[in-house]
């Protein structure tokens, strides 16, 4: 090795020992006559002195080193001056007064300041990636991930799990998501297609009796990005054979907690909670709730049965919901611009508008309290989740029932961040089961999965399939983190029956059927077991861990918002040869 220490190892147990260290320039000092540089590495900052009075040339040497440059420096590990000790750094009550050193490579002046706590812009940081990696955040994040990884494969290959890599050219299935398309020179004219996920080598590897499969798995999609998405991305994908989903839940919640308690030192208490969609969409108004705070709404709908307001009548009339969501005593008064700023969010999801009223002594002060009932007012506040108290908001949503849902849903997260409401410190994590089998696309006037054609259904529904196709639970599944899905996952279809009902519900031909995913059927005639998975994010968990703005941050190398590596200018035009080869135009 070129050295013998790191530069967060030596302390005091290495006084008077001969240490060599590599690594870059961090800073640089000239203090009365002495020369110190702070040398860095992944491992830490070692203060390195050069004194002229024991050598005026080397002395001179260090003077000319600069920002990032590569050294390699040989001396004695010696206790730093009273008074002048680093308590945050490892190193901090030694220093190693060189006696040799050796540049190993120059640097340019960096475009940012490496040891910086200043905000860098991220399309600046992204095109100097090199350099940014060097940063302790960035150093943070990448450390992190690679425990987590470490954290979930322990647990999984403690529990019997076979970790299996899956094809990354394959078969082009499209599923929601665009694929990515890889031409090939061999077969020309046709496409290889990079996996948006391994789920159907998963559930064939479960015909294949494998039992209990796991895999860090590269998935791809070209999908239009935000912070949260990546075209390229990471999950911890699992498949499990002769299960139930508890047994899923159990093996994720081990997972998770494995790495609260290997990487965060944190305890996590098991098993999480479980919701089912309708009881979490009823109440909050969406399917990945933060459940770091309250307000939950109300179904008004009866209370509103006679009543005299146009809106609310005509909502019922075709066939669509009043609720009405709660915000006991707000942390700010209510100004007319706040309800103005709710009032245009709504507008922006969708919505007519968003009534609003303040409780008070005498009943409600609001805009449409004058077409209200003294009945009405009093069935209003005995409806509300909390107990009515002067000084209470609320606010209604007539709309179908979905969207009015959906609506309230968003508003109360606005106002649980502007309140204050959200107990940032707090972990939750939560399963949300029992998910629509099927959604109506009004559009193409069909029915289309909720998760993917190959779900598992609720037995009791099952009856349902063709009959009441709105109302067919699916044994699908996520996993929330403060109001985030990092997980999801379902039991599969093993019956070749009822797969068969699904496709002809979604409108799926035998044919078309084959076309898209043959390879699957062909293996489900060969005694499949009934078999479930799920598949977590691990972009999206760390970034939640860590508390990063972006998925961005705990990647190596991403893209930016528009698919591009500003790093290595991908993507790029090819050479017309290239092109030639696989048979390929540009148009």
């Amino acid at each position: 090795m070129l050295r013998t220490h790191t530069n967060g190892e030596l302390n005091l147990t290495h006084l008077d020992t001969e240490a060599v260290l590599c690594g870059w320039v961090s800073v640089l000092r000239d203090h009365g006559g002495l020369t110190f540089v702070d040398l860095r590495d992944r491992w830490g900052l070692t203060q390195l002195v050069f004194n002229p009075e024991k050598d005026q040339a080397l002395h001179q040497a260090a003077q000319k080193l600069r920002s990032e440059f590569c050294i390699r420096a040989r001396g004695v590990v010696k206790k730093r001056p009273e008074g002048t000790t680093n308590a945050k750094l490892s190193t901090g009550e030694i220093e190693v007064e060189i006696s040799e050193l050796e540049v190993l490579s120059k640097s340019k002046t960096p475009p940012f300041d490496i040891d910086s706590d200043e905000k860098i812009s991220e399309e600046l940081r992204l095109k100097h990636r090199y350099l940014d990696l060097r940063r302790q955040k960035m150093l943070e994040s990448l450390t992190f991930r690679s425990q987590v990884i470490h954290a979930m494969r322990t647990t999984l290959q403690g529990q019997g799990f076979i970790e299996v890599d899956t094809p990354v050219l394959t078969k082009s299935t499209p599923e929601g998501a665009r694929d990515y398309l890889v031409p090939s020179r061999v077969n020309q004219g046709e496409f290889f297609a990079l996996p948006q996920s391994p789920q159907l080598f998963k559930q064939i590897l479960m015909v294949s009796g494998y039992d209990r499969y796991f895999q860090i798995a590269k998935c791809f999609r070209d999908e239009d990005l935000r912070a949260d998405r990546q075209p390229e991305f990471t999950q911890l994908d699992v498949e499990m054979s002769f299960v139930h989903e508890e047994d899923i839940f159990q093996v994720i919640e081990g997972v998770i907690e494995n790495i609260f308690k290997s990487v965060l030192k944190k305890s996590l208490p098991t098993p999480f909670p479980r919701y089912g969609y309708e009881d979490v969409m009823s109440r909050f108004g969406s399917d990945k709730p933060d459940l770091r705070f309250g307000l939950e709404m109300r179904d008004l709908s009866k209370v509103f049965e006679k009543t005299s307001l146009k809106i609310f009548q005509e909502t019922l009339k075709h066939h669509g919901r009043i609720l009405v969501l709660q915000v006991p005593q707000p942390a700010v008064a209510g100004s007319r611009k706040d309800f103005d700023d709710l009032i245009a969010h709504a507008k922006e999801l969708g919505a007519g508008g968003l009534a609003y009223g303040k409780l008070t002594e005498e009943g409600m002060d609001s805009p449409i309290a004058k077409f209200l009932s003294a009945e009405e007012m009093k069935a209003i506040q005995d409806a509300l989740p909390e107990k009515a108290k002067p000084g209470d908001l609320v606010f209604f949503a007539a709309e179908e029932k979905r969207k009015a849902q959906r609506i309230l849903g968003a508003i109360r997260l606005v106002l649980g961040k502007k309140l204050g409401l959200i107990r940032e410190d707090e972990i939750h994590l939560s399963w949300v089961n029992q998910f629509p089998l099927f959604h109506y696309n009004d559009d193409e006037e069909r029915w289309e999965s909720e998760h993917h054609p190959f779900t598992g259904i609720y037995p009791d529904d099952i009856s349902k399939i063709g009959q009441d196709n709105a109302n067919i639970r699916s044994l699908s599944y996520d996993l929330v983190l403060n109001g985030n899905e990092i997980a999801s996952g379902s039991i599969r279809i093993h019956d070749a029956e009822v797969q068969k009902k699904v496709f002809e519900t979604l409108g799926l031909e035998r044919k078309e059927a084959e076309s898209r995913f043959g390879f699957l059927l062909r293996a489900f005639d060969y005694g499949p077991p009934p078999h479930g998975g799920i598949a977590v994010g691990l972009d999206r968990l760390l970034a939640i861990l860590l508390r990063r703005e972006s998925i961005r941050e705990v990647i190596a190398f991403p893209k930016t918002q528009r698919a591009i590596c500003l790093m290595t200018e991908a993507p790029s035009v090819v050479n017309l040869q290239q092109l030639k080869e696989l048979g390929i135009k540009i148009a």
